[in-house]
C-alpha cells in the first residue's frame, strides 16, 4: 500500500494578484484625460504660468508639508486614542471617545477658525507678557501655519482614532494569546504583533483618509497660509482669470492624489493575502 504525500503549502500566504493598468476602460479614460489636457493647453490662456511658477511650486511644497506633518503626528495620537478606547481604563476610554465624537461631529473649517481666532485673540491680549517672558512662544504664536497644522492634526487624529479603535479591536485574540504564551511582554507584543496587525487592517481606510486630508489642506488658505490654493487665488485676483487657474489646481490635486493612492496600493500589495 503506497503512502500518498499531501502537497505542501507555503508557510507564507501568497501576495495578491496585481491588476494591470492597461485595461480597455482605463486606456479610454487616460485617452480622454490626455485629450482634455491638450485641448485646454491649446485653447486657453496660460501666459501667466512663467510669472507664478516659483510661487506655485512653493505652494505645492507647503501643501505637502502640511499634509505629511499633520498626518504623521495625527496617526501617533490616533493610535493612542484607539488604544485608550480598547485597552485603557474606562474613564480614559470615555474621554477618548468623547474627543473623537466632538471633532468628527463639527466641521473642520469651524475648528480651524476657533483655533486661529480664539487662541489668537487670547495670545493678543497677553502679547506684552509673552514677548518678554516667552519670546519663542510669542514668535510661533504669530505664525498662521501653526494653527492650520494644529487643526488638521486634531481632525486627522480624531477620524483615525476611531479607525484604529476598530482595527485594534479586530485583531484576533488568539494571536495575542499566542504571543503571551510565547513569553512576549506587553510592550513587545504591542510593537511586534498587535500594532502591525492593526495597521495592516486599517491600511486601505488610511489610504482614503490621507487623500481626504490632502483635500482638506486648502482650508488653511482662509487663515493666510499661502499653500497652492492660496497661490491660485492670488493668480485669479491678479489676472482676472477663472477657469485656467482652477483647472491647473484640479490637475495638481489629481496628480498628488494619484501618487498617494499608488504608494498606498504598493504597500497594500506587499501584504500577504489569503486565497
Amino acid at each position: 500500500m503506497t503512502d500518498t504525500i499531501a502537497p505542501t503549502q507555503s508557510a507564507s500566504s501568497p501576495l495578491p494578484e496585481r491588476t494591470s493598468w492597461f485595461l480597455p476602460h482605463r486606456i479610454v479614460m487616460i485617452a480622454i484625460f490626455v485629450g482634455l489636457v491638450v485641448l485646454a493647453a491649446l485653447t486657453m490662456r496660460w501666459d501667466w504660468l512663467p510669472q507664478y511658477r516659483n510661487e506655485l511650486i512653493a505652494g505645492v511644497g507647503r501643501s505637502l508639508l502640511m499634509l505629511f506633518s499633520s498626518a504623521g503626528v495625527g496617526i501617533v495620537f490616533a493610535i493612542l486614542l484607539g488604544l485608550a478606547q480598547v485597552a485603557g481604563p474606562k474613564p480614559l476610554g470615555w474621554l477618548a471617545a468623547g474627543f473623537c465624537g466632538i471633532i468628527r461631529g463639527t466641521p473642520l473649517l469651524l475648528q480651524l477658525w476657533l483655533i486661529y481666532y480664539g487662541v489668537g485673540s487670547i495670545i493678543a491680549e497677553h502679547r506684552l507678557y509673552l514677548k518678554e517672558e516667552w519670546p519663542t512662544l510669542f514668535y510661533y504664536s504669530r505664525q498662521s501655519w501653526i494653527y492650520g497644522f494644529a487643526a488638521l492634526t486634531i481632525s486627522f487624529a480624531a477620524y483615525e482614532g476611531e479607525i484604529m479603535r476598530g482595527a485594534l479591536k479586530g485583531v484576533p485574540r488568539g494571536e495575542l494569546e499566542a504571543a503571551t504564551a510565547y513569553g512576549m511582554g506587553r510592550w513587545t507584543m504591542f510593537r511586534r504583533i498587535w500594532l502591525p496587525r492593526a495597521i495592516q487592517r486599517a491600511l486601505p481606510t488610511l489610504n482614503g483618509e490621507t487623500v481626504l486630508q490632502l483635500k482638506a489642506t486648502p482650508l488653511v488658505a482662509t487663515i493666510t497660509v499661502m499653500d497652492v490654493y492660496g497661490v491660485i487665488n492670488k493668480v485669479k485676483s491678479a489676472t482676472l482669470l477663472t477657469y485656467e487657474p482652477l483647472l491647473l489646481l484640479a490637475l495638481v490635486y489629481m496628480i498628488l492624489t494619484g501618487i498617494l493612492v499608488g504608494v498606498f496600493r504598493y504597500f497594500e500589495n506587499r501584504i500577504p493575502a489569503k486565497r
